[in-house]
C-alpha cells in the first residue's frame, strides 16, 4: 500500500470519529440523532434542502450500552478540499453524490431563491443535486476552509 493511500485511510477514519464524537453523547441519556443536510434536485431542476436523521441501532453484544452504529454506506474515494479565504464557486450541481464533511474554517453553500447553509466544523452534507441549477459555494471566512469529500459509490 502507498504511504499516501495509506495515510488517507487513516485521515478518513479519524475525521469520520471527530464528526461521530461532535454528533454524540457519552449518555445514553443525552443522546441526540446525527442530522445531516441533503441537497438534492427539485422536479422544477432548482436545489433544495432538507434536514436528515442518521438512522442508528445498538450494536449487537454492546458491552457499553451506549455504542450505536448505523448502516453501512458503500464509497468509492475520498478527497480533501481546501477553498482559500475569498473562494467562490458560482451556480454548479455536485460532480457525484458525496458527502462534504467541513473540517475547519466556515464556508457556505447558497442555494436558489437565497437560503444559506453554514458550513463549519463538524457540518455534514449529503450532495446529490448533480443535475439543474445547482447551487453556489463560497469560503466566508478568514482561513482556509477545509473539507473532506467521500464519493458515494454509484448504486
Amino acid at each position: 500500500m502507498k504511504p499516501l493511500s495509506r495515510w488517507l485511510k487513516v485521515a478518513t477514519v479519524v475525521a469520520c470519529l471527530l464528526v461521530w464524537n461532535d454528533h454524540t453523547s457519552v449518555a445514553a441519556a443525552e443522546r441526540r440523532a446525527i442530522t445531516l443536510t441533503q441537497l438534492y434536485t427539485g422536479a422544477d431542476g432548482q436545489t433544495h434542502a432538507r434536514e436528515m436523521d442518521v438512522n442508528l441501532t445498538p450494536l449487537a453484544g454492546n458491552l457499553e450500552q451506549w455504542l450505536d452504529m448505523s448502516q453501512v454506506v458503500k464509497v468509492s474515494g475520498t478527497q480533501f478540499m481546501r477553498w482559500v479565504p475569498g473562494y467562490v464557486n458560482d451556480w454548479h450541481p455536485a460532480r457525484r453524490r458525496q458527502y462534504l464533511i467541513t473540517l475547519s474554517g466556515r464556508g457556505e453553500l447558497e442555494l436558489p431563491g437565497g437560503q444559506k447553509i453554514s458550513l463549519e466544523p463538524g457540518r455534514i452534507l449529503l450532495a446529490e443535486d448533480v443535475t439543474g441549477k445547482g447551487h453556489i459555494t463560497r469560503n466566508v471566512g478568514k482561513e482556509d476552509c477545509v473539507l473532506m469529500l467521500v464519493h458515494l459509490a454509484d448504486q
